[in-house]
């Protein structure tokens, strides 16, 4: 079975009651139920972490690497924007990486659109709220090609299942 990781980043344990306007109601935990559920159905596991913590995000980047994981999802929060032992830590990666953002981090402050882990990654989803991390394990299945990820097939054949 293929295993991939998600990891989310600082702050993101509030999701549901930090700025509602710009993240919504949604809570860390209804989203990772909804990627354990869909990853049920595509039939490969998901190891889901929060952190607050930037060394224990780093230690749970090696472990991808160390266990041979076949995808890894970030949405780092803020440390997207300045973290570069996450994104030292990420660069080792032999797998796919796609970096996710709920915002649409190109239209916020300017600070937030910078991100020194989106030069390393294969693939980049913003701005489609909580839809962006099911939307990332479903680009991940069929590929452990980290050059080759999200899909083998045309861009113009993608499409929401």
């Amino acid at each position: 079975m293929k295993k991939f990781m998600l990891l989310h980043g600082i702050n993101h344990n509030m999701f549901g009651k930090r700025n509602p306007e710009q993240y919504g109601t949604v809570t860390l935990d209804e989203i990772n139920e909804n990627v354990q559920r869909l990853a049920r159905e595509l039939g490969v596991s998901v190891t889901c972490f929060q952190t607050n913590d930037e060394g224990k995000m780093v230690d749970k980047i090696h472990e991808a690497y160390t266990e041979h994981y076949d995808g890894v999802m970030i949405n780092a929060g803020a440390w997207t924007h300045y973290s570069y032992g996450i994104s030292d830590a990420l660069e080792m990666l032999e797998c796919p990486l796609i970096e996710l953002h709920m915002s649409n981090i190109h239209k916020r402050e300017e600070f937030r659109h910078h991100s020194v882990i989106s030069p390393i990654a294969t693939g980049i989803i913003v701005g489609l709220g909580a839809d962006v991390y099911t939307l990332g394990l479903r680009t991940a299945p069929g590929n452990r090609s980290r050059n080759n990820w999200p899909c083998r097939c045309p861009a113009a054949e993608w499409r929401l299942l």
